[in-house]
């Protein structure tokens, strides 16, 4: 997709981070942009400031977890402007922990929301933007942790590599049934954003039944190692740069910086050698 005036962007997660940073970009790039997101302050703070760029967006509050409010959240896209050319699934949260110690709660949350987000994503989307007939892009949002597996991150790995895997299958339906979509899979290093505070924006539904159940030593060490490392990360704006240089190019793989390309490399010679797993962290 080469044109983006007068185009119709979605973005989910759009009440912060990257999602915010993507729904700004579009409007930058002459797109009328449909924010959604569970957190309806955040998601107002971003239409204000889509206001002062000069345009206004259509804010849906929208669980990803649930496919019936993602349901809404196109037919209200489509109501409104008749087409979508720009679908960003970019909704996402994070808990740390060991993988035997992490609640089954947490799993839910993470895998309904990084993973089922983009499902529903797909499957309320994709089936419209084909009828539309024209060039459209998708843009999954992923992360280095789909292609490199770190400790006490389990459910987060997890629901990463099968968002990758998703993609690259959606990838090979669009083009060998030789549509006018196209589909990128956006895989971030170490963003400044809030996704480690992700916890203030759990529905209910998805709650802990225990409060004390992620008190454990290995949960609160990777959540500050988060945080910290995620100040030091890059501004969300650098993401949302790359991701229109990539529909441009149509180009699938947004990757990181070197540092993590060397880790999914180790990796992949890990697997092709049939050796042990190897642990290391990209340099900071």
């Amino acid at each position: 997709m080469q044109e983006f005036s007068n185009k119709i962007a979605v973005v989910t997660g759009a009440s912060s981070g990257i999602g915010r940073a993507l729904a700004l970009e579009s409007a930058r790039q002459g797109m009328r942009v449909v924010i959604a997101d569970v957190d309806e302050a955040g998601l107002d703070e971003t239409a204000r400031l889509l206001e002062d760029l000069g345009s206004p967006a259509l804010c849906v509050p929208t669980d990803v977890t649930r496919p019936e409010s993602v349901d809404a959240l196109a037919d209200a896209a489509y109501e409104r402007f008749g087409a979508v050319h720009l679908l960003c699934n970019n909704a996402g949260v994070i808990v740390g922990g060991a993988s035997w110690e992490i609640p089954i709660e947490d799993y839910q949350w993470i895998l309904g929301v990084n993973t089922f987000g983009v499902v529903h994503g797909v499957k309320s989307f994709v089936p419209r933007m084909l009828a539309q007939d024209c060039a459209g892009h998708i843009v999954n949002t992923a992360s280095m942790a789909a292609v490199t597996s770190l400790p006490f991150t389990a459910a987060y790995h997890m629901s990463k590599h099968a968002v990758l895997a998703l993609s690259e299958c959606l990838y090979h339906e669009l083009t060998q049934t030789q549509t006018k979509l196209r589909v990128s899979v956006l895989c971030p290093e170490l963003i400044n954003t809030g996704i480690h505070r992700s916890e203030r924006s759990r529905p209910a539904h998805l709650a802990l039944q225990d409060p004390d159940a992620r008190q454990s030593a290995s949960a609160a060490l990777v959540m500050q190692a988060l945080s910290e490392g995620m100040q030091r990360g890059l501004a969300p704006e650098v993401m949302a740069d790359r991701v229109f240089a990539a529909v441009r190019d149509e180009r699938f793989y947004i990757l990181s910086e070197e540092s993590w390309r060397d880790i999914c490399n180790t990796r992949l010679e890990d697997i092709r050698l049939g050796r042990n797993p190897t642990f290391c962290v990209p340099a900071t």
